[in-house]
């Protein structure tokens, strides 16, 4: 620890954002990063902690009180070496994990923890802008063939550390490039592209063969895939989304979240939408889900233009502060309100949506709900609390339920667990075909990049395993 009282000198500083009146007319990042003197003094704050509590809500197990301590000492190169020892993508992290680390330090118990994720996100932009960051070359390489089936965050991470083993590495991916939802559901603004488009500049120097426009059990069978490759690790996440069966469902104007926010997506990314466009320009958007892929409907709709939006949540509303004493150093349920948020949306909880209605002509017009109360675990309707809520748009953000089962996964016979994630444990991460491998949200279901990362790392260390009967791979 370079500092012991720099967290009694120094304040919590965080970056900020530029105001809502300029970022609104595009879909650009707007983080106004620290200035250097700025992070500095935030690294100072560190306590570096008897048992560092920050390690334990990091589901990658980054040494977070190091290279705080590093940045602190202006030792940027050193601190980048040790936060790639556990991350193979912190840009991505540092822009959008919601940071459970910062939730576990000692410092949140008064509220004013370690700016974790806006020092481990300068460590690396810092590490881009002085070209320290380079391709990692295999000294040598194996004979040994790998696919990887899903070219998100858990397979990206896979295929790299797999790659830097020297095993030949095929990453399959069913639309045109890399990056899963952080290229196709994340919006812009949150994570600019060109960011993934660096980092998977690297790895194709690294030896990963990348096959873009290929769906496994559609344009190869997964049998095939099983007689050319040694190994096969799926990583193509939980993508079938949860519905909202109720009367008005088939409506004109009535689309999940993720069609909405992806087409965005392709558009900024200059590619074709290919189905009829989904856009919130001059209309009332009803947005339905607390979390989130609702904050990203929020903000692109705001974008588009939309006359009104309203979020609504089933659930009721969290407290605006946890009580420490019950939930510290584990992640509490509170209020969160994103920039998204900031940018023009009224909230609103205990609401269920019974009926979407339309007119004459098949489009939506509004959405009747009615409070609910919760008892012994289940909403209870208020007698009399009907009301209408007009929306042209309603975009249904309520998460999503398991992999897509259809094609490769049938095709393959893996077993499935208990919600219809493909089989397999943290331990080896193998399934129930032999020498086929599951990691991230097809394997734990829906869940952050931080553990999309963590367990792409660990299938990777498990597979060199079995590959080679030894590995040295970290887990």
């Amino acid at each position: 620890m370079g500092k012991p009282t720099g967290f009694l000198e120094n304040d919590r500083r965080d970056r900020s954002y530029k105001p809502v009146s300029e970022r609104l007319g595009h879909y650009n990042e707007f983080i106004v990063p620290l200035k250097d003197d700025e992070l500095k003094a935030q690294g100072s704050r560190c306590m570096d902690c008897g048992i560092p509590f920050c390690h334990q809500g990091c589901p990658v197990m980054n040494i977070i009180p190091e290279w705080n301590d590093l940045t602190y000492r202006g030792d940027m190169k050193s601190a980048l070496d040790v936060l790639h020892s556990t991350n193979n993508f912190p840009e991505f992290t540092g822009r959008i994990c919601p940071a459970p680390c910062e939730a576990s330090c000692t410092l949140n118990l008064e509220d004013n923890p370690v700016t974790i994720k806006t020092i481990e996100c300068s460590i690396v932009d810092t590490g881009w802008d002085k070209g320290w960051i380079k391709p990692q070359i295999a000294k040598s390489h194996t004979d040994k063939n790998v696919a990887v089936v899903g070219a998100g965050p858990a397979g990206m991470a896979a295929a790299q550390q797999l790659a830097r083993a020297g095993h030949k590495v095929s990453l399959y991916e069913k639309n045109a490039h890399a990056g899963g939802l952080l290229r196709y559901g994340i919006p812009d603004f949150k994570l600019d592209k060109s960011i993934i488009d660096r980092r998977l500049s690297q790895m194709k120097t690294e030896g990963v063969d990348f096959r873009p426009n290929t769906t496994i059990g559609v344009d190869i069978s997964a049998k095939d895939l099983m007689d050319k490759y040694d190994a096969i690790v799926l990583t193509g996440g939980s993508e079938h989304p949860r519905d909202l069966p109720i009367p008005g469902r088939e409506l004109n104007g009535v689309h999940f979240a993720m069609d909405f926010l992806t087409q965005q997506n392709r558009r900024n990314g200059g590619e074709p939408v290919n189905v009829s466009d989904i856009l919130a320009t001059d209309k009332n958007v009803l947005v339905i889900g607390g979390g989130d892929t609702g904050s990203d409907c929020v903000g692109t709709s705001a974008r588009q233009g939309a006359t009104s939006i309203t979020q609504i949540e089933i659930m009721p509303k969290p407290p605006e502060k946890e009580d420490k004493l019950v939930t510290w150093p584990n992640w509490p349920m509170k209020l969160r309100t994103s920039t998204s948020h900031e940018e023009g949306c009224e909230r609103d909880w205990d609401i269920m949506t019974k009926e979407f209605i339309g007119d004459d002509d098949g489009n939506l017009k509004a959405a009747k709900c009615v409070r609910v109360e919760w008892k012994d675990g289940a909403p209870v309707e208020v007698t009399g609390s009907e009301f209408e809520i007009p929306c042209e748009r309603a975009f249904l953000a309520m998460g999503f339920v398991h992999p897509i089962h259809e094609g490769m996964i049938e095709e393959l016979g893996v077993d499935k667990d208990d919600r219809g994630n493909v089989g397999a444990n943290t331990e080896d991460y193998k399934t129930s075909v032999d020498k086929v491998f599951a990691a991230g949200d097809m394997r734990r279901g829906q869940s952050l990049v931080v553990w999309a990362i963590r367990e792409g790392r660990q299938a990777a260390r498990s597979v060199d395993e079995f590959l080679m009967g030894a590995t040295e791979l970290p887990r």
